[in-house]
């Protein structure tokens, strides 16, 4: 086996799939079977600069360097051969976000985030304009309050992308995007798979009292559908990938995508009645719908898969980062009683004891909120937990209780879906770091949704598989083959998958607990009003 992959690597029959994610930017490199063969990653952090969530340029190049230089010397070290060209590359990042660049090609402000709720003018003005929801996340909600703003550099915009769009022009000096990714940006039509006119139109109007040298279909990116070509990698970006001066230029690259989309290919949910959630620093359920929805909701977005289908999403800033603290909290106190646990096992230890708690959590409360949370409108954000006098306090109730409040906020969302909506769903598949200890994140997601969750064997591989997929779709596909098809066909015929029902006790208990998660949103608010 090995030297048939050793055969791929150097006839340049793999594909390489690079996400650059919140907190790890991940390279994985496929095979011809689309199975993982080789990776590296690198961990990063964003920055709090000026009020403003940011990573520099220097951090995002040197990420992508090391990760795929990790990825490389793993190649060396397993197969023998030293890594020079592959079949495809594509290329996928955290969605949304604000990147303004002038004439010359500079950055006209620090990269803005995802993370950034600081555009609550814009996304309402341009919610009531379009009548479509526009987040406070979405790049021209970040562009529009940088105009309501007055800031120095709007008329010097000549072209604004996303992360992942910034990085496939830097490698191939093409200024396009994935449909998904894209759909994060401005709203798509369905009908064209591309940006939607007539709101552009309507943006023009709105903004031309202000003169400015640019029209909005002067900056933003081609929209192009995954299997579509989306340029070759140049020689100064194969040389800006990998400084050592191995890889080779010409390679193709696949459409850029964003984290949504890629979730979405990685756990095999682009077909309509199948839904996604990625649980990590944020979570995100995605819902492939079947029709528009009745009317806007503020907590919903929609976006498309990568072949321009509409998806909702319910989107929540936060999710595992308070929980994790705790964990890492255990692990400082068994350390201090001469007790070094491994992290895994902590986690398994913790989360599995989470089951034998009450339903609802014993009456007691938390909130995650490390940062700002849109879906239940506050700004910033207080990690809290809070019980009263009568609660059932015990580590069982209180690790329940954080695993129950990591999905909160996207309940909130998921229940308008689901209860106001009536969408249908098969079954869910849940991929992200709470659901690796078996069974436990999967019960406690199925009982707050009460729907099925499936989570498979390749889970843990994440979003840089599913860009990796993609590029091995653009690559391998038949003529007139879907993305569906293909996914169903050549790369998760034989996957393993484990599906938890909901338990009606545990869809009983969570009912109880965002009760008391939407009553205490008071205590959230005076958190943040007082403790500075």
């Amino acid at each position: 086996m090995s030297m048939e992959i050793k055969e791929a690597i150097q006839n340049g029959k793999t594909v390489l799939g690079i996400e650059l994610g919140s907190t790890r930017i991940k390279a994985v490199l496929i095979g011809e079977d689309n199975a993982p063969i080789a990776s590296g990653s690198h961990d990063w952090e964003n920055s709090y600069v000026d009020n403003i969530w940011t990573y520099s340029v220097d951090e995002i190049w040197k990420g992508i360097q090391d990760s795929y230089q990790k990825m490389a010397s793993d190649v060396k070290q397993q197969y023998g051969v030293n890594l020079k060209k592959v079949g495809a590359i594509g290329f996928s990042a955290m969605m949304h976000g604000y990147m303004a660049f002038d004439k010359n090609e500079e950055l006209l402000v620090p990269f803005r985030t995802w993370r950034n709720n600081i555009t609550e003018q814009a996304a309402t003005e341009l919610t009531k304009l379009f009548n479509y929801n526009i987040p406070q996340r979405w790049s021209i909600a970040h562009l529009y309050q940088a105009i309501l703003n007055q800031e120095d550099h709007i008329g010097d915009i000549a072209f604004q992308t996303t992360l992942a769009g910034y990085v496939h022009w830097k490698l191939t000096g093409q200024k396009v995007l994935g449909v998904g990714e894209a759909s994060g940006v401005f709203p798509i039509d369905l009908n064209t798979k591309k940006f939607n006119q007539k709101m552009i139109g309507q943006f023009n109007e709105l903004i031309n009292s202000r003169n400015l040298s640019w029209k909005l279909e002067d900056i933003l990116p081609e929209v192009l559908v995954a299997g579509e070509s989306a340029g070759t990698l140049t020689e100064e970006g194969a040389k800006l990938l990998d400084p050592a001066g191995e890889l080779e230029a010409g390679i193709p690259l696949c459409p850029p995508e964003g984290d949504a989309g890629t979730g979405m290919v990685a756990t095999n949910s682009v077909a309509k009645r199948t839904g996604n959630v990625s649980a990590g620093t944020s979570a995100f359920a995605m819902v492939v719908l079947e029709k528009d929805l009745s009317k806007v909701y503020p907590e919903i977005d929609l976006v498309t898969t990568p072949t321009g289908n509409l998806v909702a999403m319910a989107h929540s800033n936060n999710c595992t980062s308070d929980l994790n603290a705790w964990v890492g909290l255990f692990g400082e106190f068994s350390k201090a009683i001469g007790m070094d646990v491994d992290m895994d096992k902590l986690y398994g230890t913790l989360f599995n004891h989470a089951l034998e708690g009450d339903p609802d959590g014993g009456g007691l409360l938390s909130y995650g909120y490390l940062s700002g949370e849109h879906m239940t409108h506050f700004e910033e954000g207080r990690p809290l937990f809070v019980r009263n006098s009568e609660s059932n306090f015990n580590l069982a109730n209180f690790m329940r209780t954080h695993l129950m409040t990591a999905f909160g906020a996207m309940k909130i969302g998921m229940d308008i879906l689901i209860k106001e909506e009536g969408v249908k769903l098969d079954e869910i598949l849940g991929h992200g770091g709470v659901f690796k200890t078996e069974g436990v994140g999967q019960s406690v997601l199925a009982g707050a949704l009460n729907v099925p969750v499936s989570v498979m064997e390749t889970a843990g591989e994440g979003g840089a598989w599913g860009m990796a997929l993609l590029g091995s779709f653009m690559l391998n596909k038949a003529d007139n083959e879907t993305l569906d098809d293909y996914l169903n066909n050549q790369v998760f015929a034989d996957q393993a998958v484990k599906t938890v029902s909901p338990d009606p006790q545990d869809v009983a208990g969570f009912e109880q607990f965002i009760e008391r998660y939407k009553n205490g949103l008071p205590i959230e608010r005076a958190a943040i009003d007082n403790l500075k």
